[in-house]
């Protein structure tokens, strides 16, 4: 009987998983199924250019039925309830699954920190749909602030100023003209604001790149409050620690992840935050038969730290699950995962960005740009979303 190995999500680190275990292994020697809520792949990545109406939903989603077209992988759609590690089943809203290995990568979900009202008051960008959700109320805003001309309809406050924050903030940024321009509202009375409560915008960059998006950010009429955690949100007013409250309709919140529930409810060893410990091979403490991998679990850098949940991390742990569960299944030895960080390319709106790429050159501008692009298509092209 063939080993059956079912794969929760199909994210980075689940669909690479999945896609290369079926390329790893002899044909017919093994059952894998793919479970995800949506019937689509989410570059995830890219999902502030369709928030602030710069791409269309369809151009960052792909359809699994095209990903999936012969190999042998069965797909089902489906919402993961919960996952029993000891009896080997994973209970979904249709129904169950019996697996002989397993792959969570199931993502992660919001870190909402404690603040008050944010989960209720606050929107995300973790979905295809929440970024339509975004798009669409702000066009709202505009729509409805010449018959109702409250400042806070044409106040946008992006909570947290990490990757998604900035990217999302740049591009919402470019968004104004025109949304200005159709609503014939002028451009100085829309304000937008990115709220950090570290004392810096893109933690982990370098100061002169730092500086450089600030920039070239400040030159959109962004307006930078870092060092000012939100501490309350309530319908029309953000509140700020040091006592200040910006008036407004508008907070979308990227400040933090924190692990998937789901993975928290199994009985997994995790960390504070809910993210999986693993061992070197990527496999759950306790658990040789289940493999993580992406934002759902955690692996530690040289310095101690947890390396940041990024696609490109995702990328390569699902690679390496794949290969390590190819191994067990062969009989053959398995290999540690150590992460390559080829870098971190962050867009500024537009065709402008800054980034790192390997260990000393930097970039900004177009050049950056395109290195952001680069990466994108190498990945589409791995995944074979670029075959007709």
């Amino acid at each position: 009987m063939n080993k059956r190995v079912v794969v929760l999500g199909a994210g980075y680190g689940g669909l690479v998983a999945a896609l290369k275990l079926a390329k790893g292994t002899p044909a017919g020697s093994v059952d894998i199924t793919l479970v995800n809520k949506y019937d689509y792949h989410q570059l995830v990545t890219q999902l502030y250019e369709p928030a602030a109406a710069a791409k269309r939903d369809t151009e960052v989603r792909i359809p699994l039925k095209k990903l999936l077209a012969g190999k042998p992988i069965r797909f089902v759609q489906d919402v993961v309830t919960k996952i029993d590690p000891k009896e080997k089943v994973v209970t979904l809203e249709g129904g169950e699954l019996s697996y002989d290995y397993l792959v969570v990568a199931l993502g992660s979900e919001t870190e909402y920190f404690g603040i008050p009202g944010m989960k209720e008051y606050g929107m995300t960008l973790k979905s295809v749909d929440e970024a339509r959700l975004i798009r669409t109320h702000i066009e709202r805003c505009f729509a409805e602030y010449p018959l109702d001309p409250r400042p806070e309809l044409l106040t946008f406050v992006v909570g947290g100023a990490g990757l998604t924050g900035i990217e999302l903030v740049g591009e919402i940024a470019d968004w104004l003209p025109r949304l200005c321009e159709e609503s014939n509202i002028p451009r100085e009375q829309v304000t937008l604001y990115n709220v950090e409560a570290m004392p810096s915008i893109l933690p982990g960059f370098e100061p002169d790149l730092v500086a450089k998006a600030e920039e070239v950010l400040k030159a959109k009429g962004v307006i930078f409050k870092v060092g000012s955690p939100i501490v309350q949100v309530e319908p029309g007013a953000v509140h700020l620690k040091d006592g200040g409250v910006i008036q407004s309709r508008t907070i979308i919140w990227t400040g933090g992840v924190r692990g998937n529930q789901i993975v928290v409810d199994a009985g997994f060893e995790t960390e504070p935050r809910g993210r999986a410990k693993v061992n070197e091979y990527l496999q759950a403490v306790g658990y040789d038969d289940v493999y993580m991998a992406g934002d759902c679990c955690f692996v530690l850098n040289e310095q101690g730290r947890p390396y940041p949940p990024t696609a490109q991390l995702a990328i390569q742990m699902g690679n390496s699950v794949a290969h390590n569960l190819a191994a067990d299944l062969q009989g053959r030895p398995k290999t540690p995962f150590v992460p390559k960080i080829l870098g971190t390319v962050a867009s500024l709106g537009g065709r402008d960005a800054v980034g790192k790429v390997g260990n000393n050159y930097k970039a900004s501008g177009r050049v950056a740009y395109f290195i952001k692009d680069l990466s994108q298509i190498r990945y589409l092209a791995k995944i074979g979303a670029l075959m007709k």
